[in-house]
């Protein structure tokens, strides 16, 4: 069933990176002049993916630093953070799946569950009006906070033992993998999530890791491929990714054998509120100004 399992990832990620490299090719002559400083892209690419493998979202960091630097319009964001993770995620899957015990039955089920969410969610997200992912994404950031701060703080049990879920909790743990997986495509990253779940469902912590990785490199490459066809993503900073990414992923999994993560995940917090705070501010400003102009519009149609 592992085999099952790594072969189902395999086959995503090769669908996904045929959609990739057609559109790549398409766009050959014109994608490397997307906005962005490519050395500074390559570096943040190689950070984000080297911490997202000790289970700090990505979704969370590159919505941060995309929107201060203006890589990415806040459209083409949530495309962009699903596309960009495909291939550093299936690296990450690799290694967790193959080195940490957790049961077949239910590593299975969940990674389903989340797959099936998220091929139902981008036909949807590319019709979402500006102002309405923006909150989507700022609420992601808040929930990401809010469950980082608990797990910090001890509030949520972290204490489980058990590597197989029974069929009552699994059917709970199914559902809510399945809204994860919607939630990855309006750009609300499920690692927090799936950190949660697992731990107050009673799993061993360590099961989280194969679960949520083995979960998005299966599920986002369904909903990217989806993206990529409705091009609704940064192909700039997806090619990036997709090479610096990945020598992140390999620098944590390989050469890192200890990492100060307790004080790394206060100071992603911090970020993570203040991210938060201008994406609902730019969401609130956009909303007054249509009513403006709608309230102008009724005065000159009086």
């Amino acid at each position: 069933m592992q085999y099952v399992l790594l072969g189902l990832i395999a086959t995503a990620n090769l669908i996904f990176i045929f959609a990739l490299v057609r559109d790549l090719y398409k766009k050959r002559a014109t994608f490397l002049k997307e906005p962005g400083n490519t050395i500074a892209q390559s570096i943040s690419s190689t950070i984000i993916y080297f911490f997202s493998t000790f289970g700090i979202s990505d979704f969370a960091i590159s919505t941060v630093l995309y929107r201060k630097m203006k890589w990415v319009s806040d459209r083409r964001l949530p495309g962009t953070l699903n596309t960009q993770c495909v291939i550093p995620v299936a690296v990450m899957a690799f290694a967790y799946i193959s080195s940490v015990e957790v049961g077949i039955r239910t590593l299975l089920a969940l990674v389903i569950a989340q797959a099936v969410g998220a091929y139902i969610g981008p036909r949807y997200v590319v019709r979402l009006p500006v102002n309405a992912i923006r909150l989507f994404i700022a609420t992601g950031l808040v929930i990401a906070s809010l469950v980082i701060t608990a797990s910090q703080l001890g509030w949520i049990p972290s204490d489980g033992t058990i590597t197989e879920l029974p069929l009552p909790k699994l059917i709970i743990a199914i559902i809510l993998m399945f809204i994860y997986g919607a939630l990855n495509n309006v750009g609300i990253g499920s690692y927090a999530l799936t950190m949660v779940t697992i731990y107050a469902l009673g799993m061993n912590p360590v099961a989280a890791f194969p679960i949520m990785m083995g979960a998005c490199a299966v599920s986002v490459p369904i909903g990217a491929t989806e993206f990529v066809r409705l091009d609704s993503y940064s192909a700039k900073l997806t090619f990036i990714s997709a090479i610096f990414g990945v020598i992140g992923v390999l620098c944590a999994v390989f050469l890192v054998t200890s990492l100060p993560l307790y004080w790394i995940k206060w100071l992603v917090v911090a970020v993570l509120v203040y991210s938060s705070i201008t994406m609902f501010i730019a969401y609130a400003e956009n909303n007054t100004s249509t009513k403006e102009k709608s309230s102008s519009k009724d005065k000159v149609m009086k």
